[in-house]
């Protein structure tokens, strides 16, 4: 099979090519899937680029997540069937093959049904991106409603899904944006309001359209903890998914006043059943059609390099690398 991959960490465009390697064979309790779409994440250019990690072992075909279909089951399964069109999430995760080829393995817990109604493009733009967002959420979405959420960022794509999650929870959604073109794509996606985080009236703004914010999700504490802390109270929990260039000093005292809960989220490490909860609540929206494309990159396997620098630049939407 043709697969991107990389023998070093590294820039891109040093260490990534597309070569022909042997297709793998799926072991006990793993699926093999026909990649038709692979999604690119800050989490594959900063892993690549030795940011996150050390040395690969041997070689790593990258990219977490991607859509396609079961083209064979390992031993002792018997579901998805052979044929079932299907999403992935953590794909390279402690995994040699993740879907930037055209085939890929990975246990059988991280593959999950695309509904017929769901482009393969969507179902690659998933996984870390919704996934986390619904972690962040808290997983339930029962809990969720009629609550009220700020989501830093509503124009990324981990607040993307979070505002159309929360919305489909029966939530009401505030959301941050810094230009009218990324304002926009908050609104599309559901956000009741839209403030520009350098707006000094943003906290008033969000106060006036709920006294309270019980949950926060959060991409760079450290520039909006004085907007989080203006418009949270007791309860409000902020999740932060995302770090700082340069670790925030938190006001202990305020903080504790607030009575203000602070959890972070890097989604390798989430408990295994609360990021069964978290897929399931991506999997249950998307099933009704409550989640959605961002405008889309599209790059051959050939141009991977590109994709990844693409991602790195902070383009705006999603990019996709398709076999």
């Amino acid at each position: 099979m043709r697969a991107a991959l990389y023998r070093a960490v590294g820039p891109a465009a040093s260490v990534l090519s597309v070569e022909d390697v042997e297709t793998p064979v799926p072991g006990p309790g793993e699926v093999r899937v026909r990649v038709t779409c692979s999604g690119v994440n800050p989490t594959d250019w900063k892993t690549r680029s030795g940011a996150t990690g050390g040395q690969p072992d041997g070689f790593q075909v990258p990219h977490q997540d991607g859509a396609g279909v079961v083209d064979a089951l390992g031993e002792g399964l018997r579901e998805p069937a052979v044929g079932t069109r299907v999403w992935l999430y953590l794909a390279a995760f402690g995994n040699r093959f993740g879907t930037a080829a055209e085939y890929c393995v990975v246990p059988a817990s991280r593959v999950v049904p695309l509904p017929g109604t769901a482009s393969d493009e969507l179902g690659a733009s998933l996984g870390v991106p919704a996934v986390t967002a619904a972690h962040c959420l808290g997983g339930d979405p029962a809990a969720l409603s009629g609550r009220s959420v700020l989501v830093a960022g509503g124009a990324g794509a981990v607040g993307h899904y979070a505002i159309e999650l929360a919305k489909h929870a029966g939530a009401r959604v505030a959301a941050t944006a810094s230009t009218r073109e990324k304002a926009e794509l908050a609104r599309a996606a559901g956000a009741d309001l839209v403030v520009d985080y350098r707006d000094p009236r943003a906290g008033e703004r969000v106060r006036e359209w709920a006294p309270r914010v019980d949950r926060i999700v959060e991409l760079a504490l450290g520039a909006n903890l004085d907007l989080d802390l203006s418009v949270s109270g007791p309860g409000t929990v902020v999740s932060v998914y995302a770090s700082d260039p340069v670790d925030p000093v938190l006001p202990t005292r305020r903080l504790m006043t607030a009575n203000v809960t602070l959890s972070y989220v890097l989604l390798y490490g989430v408990p295994a059943p609360e990021l069964a909860a978290a897929v399931a609540w991506t999997r249950d929206a998307l099933r009704v059609g409550a989640l959605s494309l961002l405008p889309l990159h599209r790059f051959d396997l050939d141009h991977v390099a590109d994709a990844q620098e693409a991602v790195e630049r902070g383009a705006l939407g999603k990019v996709l690398v398709l076999p």
